[in-house]
């Protein structure tokens, strides 16, 4: 999968790992009302709980995959002639309805192999939305006088408001991930409805969502329901999604997951993300940009209060992070860098990419953030994975309900009272003039807010409380930094001569009345002592 692709040339397609199944029923087909020409079938009864039921029954039953083999015309078909088809815009459901939104749906194909089928939900009925060819516009893909089955099915949904029809501000599509954006209209990372052994010695498990339910809006309202029922080897689940656009776009979840086995690795509320390179890891930066990157960093609001900031990074090996905690406040991936000269990049504009912050709904227990970090060599890959996983393993039979909401947007709704870092900045170790006799890292550490500014006017003492396990430190320094109005923390890093072990290292701002700062913590993998040039 190419992924800047989807992102350049496609701002409604979403560059997602895995294929959607389908749940195709057979019924009579009836004629839609409305001016959009859709096709239904008949209507059954439906509800939260009758989907949960839905699931359940799933899960009592082996699993069965969904879906056959695509049409040769479709399974072969080329990135070009995909971005081909276009979805007719006065088949949109609920054109020429008095509501403020529009669904549109994904075609089959290209990355895309696996039916999911739709439903329109109104007054306690849901009516699946028959694939018909005549949906869709197929323009230069080759497709237009190909005879493609009337079963086919959807590949996935995207949403938009009837102020604005071309620009869409969500979208599901492949396997259980979707998308959704602020106010600046851009996408980025990604989430998913559920991750399963993600970052194991063993192949990640993608559920998929097989089925949604799209449930007419009422009128006047600004907030759009959507249900999607989820199958995979080892578990069901059933899902409702309550979706307000805005600044931050606010989806509200429900969520029942039925185990068929015990599972080793439940990740909830995953967001999947990419970053190649940045001021703090220059790895892999071999590109013309100075970074690329979706998000810069994983926040966390912990259970006791603190709030913590990870840096990410491209390691040159997998690397996996849990951070043990009991009811979490909130955390997520975000874009702290939002300025478009770090970037330069004029085609898919990552300082305008959005931040993801996941709130649990009650007390999700005792558990773990978990940060997965792959390596990458460049950005069409996404090598970063944050989830929830709780201490105690699902197992077969039980009955999981989690509510949260996740809020989309250009900074998280919940910030830290105290200061929070802004950069984090690496390089050659050393004191400049002198020369070296031995290999170091450079960190550099900028802090902004809470009471850094009046401290900074007043020229006040400010002192980090900076922790190192592994190696030693050197030179370390903590001044104003009046062009932001804060502080930066330098030090360097000095590893064992011959090791290459991981170093941790934790620091935050405080004076004599305690903490000033949320909590930066790193994790630096030092070079080969080979490869370590001193210059």
């Amino acid at each position: 999968m190419i992924r800047r692709q989807f992102l350049t040339r496609a701002a409604g397609t979403l560059a997602a790992l895995g294929l959607p199944p389908s749940l195709l029923a057979s019924q009579a087909a009836l004629a839609a009302p409305g001016k959009s020409n859709l096709v239904f079938g008949p209507a059954q009864p439906f509800d939260y709980a009758s989907l949960k039921g839905q699931a359940r029954a799933l899960a009592s039953a082996p699993y069965k995959p969904h879906g056959g083999p695509l049409p040769a015309a479709l399974d072969g078909i080329s990135w070009d002639h995909y971005q081909a088809i276009r979805y007719r815009k006065d088949h949109a459901l609920w054109t020429g309805q008095d509501d403020a939104f529009l669904a549109q749906f994904f075609h089959m194909g290209l990355y895309f192999k696996r039916p999911v089928t739709m439903h329109e939900v109104a007054d306690g009925q849901a009516r699946e939305i028959k694939y018909n060819a005549g949906m869709f516009d197929y323009g230069d893909s080759g497709l237009a006088k190909v005879k493609l089955p009337d079963t086919l099915g959807f590949a996935g949904f995207r949403l938009n408001t009837k102020d604005d029809p071309n620009r869409d501000f969500a979208a599901f599509l492949g396997a259980s991930y979707f998308r959704a954006v602020g106010k600046e209209g851009q996408y980025g990372q990604s989430a998913r409805g559920l991750a399963i052994d993600t970052g194991m010695g063993k192949p990640e498990e993608f559920p998929d969502f097989v089925a949604y339910y799209l449930e007419r809006p009422a009128k006047g309202s600004n907030t759009l329901v959507v249900y999607g029922l989820l199958d995979s080897p080892s578990v069901a689940g059933a899902y409702r999604f309550a979706l307000t656009p805005g600044e931050p776009l606010l989806m509200d979840i429900d969520c029942a997951l039925y185990p068929r086995t015990s599972i080793e690795r439940l990740g909830l509320a995953p967001c999947t993300s990419m970053y190649q390179t940045g001021e703090n890891d220059r790895r892999m930066a071999w590109d013309w940009r100075p970074e690329i990157h979706d998000t810069d960093g994983l926040a966390l609001h912990t259970g006791s209060g603190e709030w913590i900031w990870r840096p990410l990074t491209n390691p040159p090996q997998l690397r996996f992070n849990a951070f043990a905690d009991n009811d979490p406040k909130g955390f997520g991936l975000l874009q702290r860098d939002r300025d478009f000269d770090h970037y330069q990049d004029d085609g898919v504009f990552y300082e305008k990419r959005p931040c993801l912050w996941i709130e649990p709904k009650g007390g999700w227990g005792a558990g773990s953030v978990q940060l997965v970090e792959i390596p990458t060599v460049d950005e069409t890959f996404d090598n970063i994975v944050a989830f929830w996983n709780p201490k105690e393993k699902p197992q077969a039979g039980q009955e999981l309900l989690y509510g949260y909401k996740l809020f989309w947007g250009s900074a998280a709704p919940s910030q830290p009272p105290q200061a929070h870092c802004v950069a984090t900045r690496t390089g050659l170790g050393g004191v400049v003039g002198q020369k070296r006799s031995k290999w170091s890292q450079r960190f550099a550490v900028d802090f902004v807010g809470g009471k850094l500014a009046a401290l900074e006017a007043a020229n006040a003492k400010v002192d980090p409380a900076l922790e190192i396990r592994g190696g030693t430190l050197e030179t370390v320094s903590c001044r104003p930094l009046r062009e932001l109005h804060g502080y930066r923390v330098m030090f360097d890093v000095v590893p064992e001569k011959e090791d290459s072990s991981q170093i941790d290292l934790r620091l935050y701002l405080k004076d004599a009345t305690g903490s000033l700062s949320e909590t930066w913590l790193y994790q630096f993998s030092p070079p080969p002592a080979a490869e370590r040039k001193i210059y």
